[in-house]
């Protein structure tokens, strides 16, 4: 699962940034994240809360966008959407690297993002 080891590195970020800045209380994190990621949105909320329980984070939101994919193809120029297996699993559709044109293979342009977009937070006394 790696959803925790990016909920880790989040937190290392976040609490780098709420210890540089005693002054403010992070309330949401908002997260861009590529669908070529593979990452489950659900899975990495639960770990975000569980890791950050207990800590300055805790009750602390996690807002995810999903970037959608772009592919090119180097063999007859298609530049767009990427091809889906729909029925491959039950929950959601499978991104292919796949050109949905020629059926040679593209390469993805978008889709391999994972960033914090923006941080939101509150101002606090320093006690």
């Amino acid at each position: 699962m790696h959803e925790m080891s990016i909920a880790s590195g989040l937190m290392d970020k976040l609490l780098e940034f709420a210890l540089a800045n005693p002054d403010k209380a992070i309330v949401e994190v908002r997260l861009s994240i590529g669908e070529l990621m593979h990452i489950e949105h659900e899975q990495l909320r639960f770990c975000y809360e569980a890791i950050s329980a207990g800590t300055i984070l805790e009750g602390s939101t996690l807002e995810i966008e999903t970037i959608h994919s772009i592919v090119q193809c180097p063999h007859c120029s298609y530049f767009g959407e990427p091809k889906y297996w729909d029925d491959i699993l039950v929950a959601t559709s499978v991104v292919t690297l796949q050109c949905p044109q020629c059926g040679k293979s593209a390469e993805a342009i978008r889709g391999h993002e994972c960033a914090i977009r923006s941080v939101r937070y509150r101002e606090t006394a320093i006690t």
